[in-house]
């Protein structure tokens, strides 16, 4: 490509946009595993947390309206939170320090899985992230102390909106390999998933 500058012309090579991410596929359709490109030495490392032409690209949302950040101590377990419409919320998960287990649930009702889960070991380590469109239950166990969850959302907090599911609902069978996990009074109180009815068609 060649442009002219101060009347003087200078020539330019495009080059090609490398891969920043590899998108995975689950065996529950909708949700994705994103796997960052690092780029690390002896300084650190570096790498694209977000990127809109490799999620266009890919076929996500690339239109995110809140940023949320969490600390959990170790055992603490936060969900099975969802939005319903007009406010569901799709999410693009990440662990910035420590270790969670994150778990799904798909709550839509036409699914072929609906009412089964997914679950993910998300860590500052390994920097997968993960999307979770509308249509699914969310939470997750903390691993490790002082371990900082973030998360991008497509629509606002809306607690008029907010419902959960029970973390241990019998019908689910969530193996999260705790018995007592530290929770808060209001995931202690949802009510369970054989009497949900589900707006998510």
């Amino acid at each position: 490509m060649r442009i002219i500058i101060n009347n003087i012309s200078q020539s330019f090579t495009i080059l090609p946009q490398r891969d920043t991410v590899e998108i995975l596929n689950v065996p529950i359709s909708g949700l994705k595993v994103i796997l960052p490109k690092v780029f690390g030495d002896h300084r650190g490392y570096f790498f694209e947390s977000y990127n809109e032409t490799a999620f266009q690209n890919a076929g996500l949302p690339t239109h995110f309206v809140q940023d949320n950040q969490s600390m959990s101590h170790k055992g603490a377990l936060r969900g099975m939170h969802f939005q319903i419409p007009p406010g569901a919320q799709g999410k693009l998960v990440r662990v910035i320090q420590g270790s969670v287990l994150d778990v799904v649930i798909d709550i839509r009702k036409s699914s072929p899985t609906y009412g089964k889960h997914f679950a993910i070991e998300l860590s500052g380590e390994n920097k997968k992230m993960f999307w979770i469109p509308e249509g699914f239950a969310h939470g997750f166990l903390t691993l490790e102390d002082n371990t900082i969850f973030s998360y991008k959302c497509t629509d606002v907090y809306r607690p008029d909106l907010e419902m959960g599911l029970p973390w241990d609902d019998a019908e689910l069978q969530i193996d999260w390999g705790v018995q007592q996990p530290l929770l808060s009074e209001k995931d202690t109180q949802h009510r369970s998933f054989s009497g949900f009815n589900s707006p998510f068609i």
